[in-house]
């Protein structure tokens, strides 16, 4: 049969300024879930949070934008929304960008990432014989987060070396969008290993272009889809970083869960941090991880999943990165964030004037402009666009 992966992700309020959703949140969100399955709208669900966002992963046979199964995301949301305003939560539907979408959620404020694919797990099946796959979460991070690990994972032998074998030697295409087109989604589709260093041109620019999906050269399956869209695009103002999502099928005729996990011991730096105006290093973290330590650096989560025959999220889940080995990570991640904040404003510890979320920084600047004059008296010309 043909299965959808869907995870849908949103902020939509959390306890004491930006952490982590409350208990009673999270259980309206469970609830709303089993009641999904229950009517048969979903096979299977599972809540979780990363930081102060929510995110419901779902297992259906709906297709990719499905509308009724949307609409339940945002109606699931409104209603942990409305939770949030009753107990006086910041940030109570911070993500939900209009007042009610008709469609799909894509553009509406939360993250999106959807998976859709031949579902037949039997060892005959010389393609996918078993479904596993990997749901990523950030938070406090933009969307181009994803684009070095990902771009390791299925791309460079030195992190993952099975696209040395024949399964995986004929590579990926990378399908990525310029997430600054603002008139629809402008996507390019390049092939690893062939378009190695056009590929690496565009993902080295974070805020601009991202990965949207990855795709098997061999078998012409999905590998990837990843939540690439900026808020503040959307919204036309500040409403909180774009903490991406991502689905990732592993093993066999791709990457194995250590080669895609393997590129985050980087603690890369990617823009996001407080006021999602600064650059600092992406920690990975456990499940269900609030956002308390120093700063409020960007994070990561890692879920892996099996999925049976009936689309059922078989015998629980694991956690890729509530792991020991990780610890050695996370202090590497806080050293590299202490590093870079002891630079406080001064240049590449915040982003650039045109990135800054909050466009205060930026009318500041184009207020400073006017007051600019020639030092020999002649009229200066119009000020440039803060940038």
């Amino acid at each position: 049969m043909k299965i959808t992966l869907s995870i849908l992700k949103a902020d939509v309020g959390s306890i004491g300024g930006h952490t982590k959703p409350s208990a009673r949140m999270m259980e309206v969100a469970r609830e709303a879930v089993k009641a999904a399955i229950k009517k048969g709208l979903i096979i299977d669900g599972f809540v979780s949070h990363t930081g102060d966002d929510i995110a419901l992963l779902m297992s259906h046979t709906k297709g990719k934008d499905n509308t009724e199964l949307h609409q339940f995301a945002w109606q699931t949301f409104l209603d942990a929304t409305a939770i949030a305003q009753k107990y006086g939560l910041y940030g109570a539907g911070q993500d939900l960008l209009v007042d009610a979408p008709s469609g799909n959620l894509r553009g509406a404020g939360p993250a999106v990432a959807e998976l859709e694919f031949e579902h037949n797990p039997v060892k005959t099946n010389k393609v996918r014989p078993a479904e596993s796959f990997m749901m990523f979460a950030g938070d406090k991070c933009g969307p181009g987060a994803y684009n070095l690990p990902l771009f390791l994972g299925f791309a460079d032998p030195m992190y993952c070396a099975g696209l040395m074998l024949p399964k995986l030697i004929k590579g990926f295409t990378f399908n990525i969008i310029d997430m600054d087109n603002t008139e629809g989604d402008s996507i390019i589709s390049l092939n690893a290993p062939e378009d190695y260093y056009k590929i690496s041109m565009l993902l080295r620019d974070n805020e601009r272009f991202g990965i949207d999906s990855i795709v098997s050269r061999t078998d012409g399956e999905p590998a990837a889809s990843v939540s690439a869209m900026r808020l503040h695009n959307i919204a036309g103002t500040y409403t909180g970083k774009d903490d991406p999502v991502a689905l990732i099928r592993n093993q066999g005729i791709f990457p194995a869960p250590e080669e895609l996990v393997s590129p985050y011991t980087k603690a890369h730096y990617v823009g996001g941090d407080a006021r999602g105006s600064h650059v600092m290093p992406l920690m990975p973290v456990p499940l269900n991880t609030p956002v308390t330590g120093v700063y409020c650096l960007p994070l990561v989560s890692c879920t892996g999943f099996s999925l049976d025959a009936q689309g059922f999220f078989s015998d629980g889940h694991i956690d890729f990165f509530d792991n020991p080995a990780w610890d050695f990570v996370r202090n590497k991640a806080q050293e590299k964030a202490l590093a870079m904040r002891e630079q406080g404003w001064s240049g590449a510890a915040m982003l650039p004037y045109h990135e800054l979320e909050y466009s205060g920084f930026r009318d500041t600047v184009e207020g400073l402009m006017k007051q600019f004059a020639l030092r020999d008296g002649h009229k200066a010309a119009a000020p440039s666009k803060a940038r």
